[in-house]
């Protein structure tokens, strides 16, 4: 009984510890694409930022309008194929996504002082990592609050359009403060669901496209996160 009972115990330890080798690189898979996704993105936006051509071509004509609402419709668009989409199929789609979201970021180098663009950028990444980090080893279940961050979530986004239209900086400020808490909460939120969709998908072959899911996750925080930021703390170009 004692040999069958260790034998049991040394089966279930080694059982988790393929387990957690598999959720450590499903982990790592997801934030390698979210890794890529943001330096496409950072080099796009230099690159059309830095070419006067093409940001007249862009944002000195209603183009401007495409550029800033077609990063919206792609989400939308890939949540709603991501079912039919191979893995393949997806993680081309994520990046280009990140080039489309380079495109109409640009306009922040034309705004904003470079140094201010960096501060906020490395306190976003500072929150995220921090909040990731949490939501990942936290033993507590943070389901009960993901659909209250959704619901804050819409909120914001049809507040800030509605903004749009009305030009409010006051109102601006309000929201993007509120905003920088529902994304930061939506960080720890998101990570703590990847993590649990591994236990729910490991060894059905679903992973390795969840893993391109789960970086549009989080890559959409963090970019959310940033530019919220910039906007309470940014220098502007004089």
């Amino acid at each position: 009984m004692d040999n069958l009972t260790s034998f049991n115990r040394t089966a279930a330890a080694g059982a988790q510890a393929r387990f957690d080798e598999g959720l450590r690189r499903h982990m790592l898979g997801i934030y390698r694409n979210m890794g890529l996704g943001l330096a496409l993105t950072g080099l796009v936006a230099l690159a059309v930022a830095s070419t006067p051509a093409l940001v007249a071509l862009i944002f000195g004509t209603p183009l401007k309008w495409v550029a800033m609402f077609a990063p919206l419709a792609f989400v939308f668009f890939f949540q709603f194929r991501f079912d039919r989409m191979t893995t393949a199929g997806a993680r081309t789609a994520f990046f280009a996504f990140a080039g489309i979201m380079g495109v109409s970021m640009a306009s922040i180098f034309l705004v904003f002082t470079g140094q201010s663009i960096a501060m906020a950028f490395f306190t976003a990444a500072a929150m995220f990592a921090g909040l990731s980090l949490w939501g990942y080893t936290t033993g507590r279940d943070l389901t009960g609050m993901g659909s209250f961050l959704i619901v804050g979530l819409f909120a914001v986004i049809g507040a800030s359009l509605i903004n749009l239209f009305l030009g409010s900086s006051l109102l601006q400020m309000g929201l993007s403060a509120v905003g920088v808490l529902v994304f930061a909460g939506l960080t720890a939120w998101d990570t703590q669901r990847l993590k649990s969709e591994y236990l729910a998908y490991a060894g059905t072959g679903m992973t390795e496209k969840l893993a391109v899911m789960g970086a549009l996750s989080l890559y959409l925080n963090l970019i959310n996160m940033f530019q919220l930021l910039l906007g309470l703390m940014g220098q502007r170009e004089e």
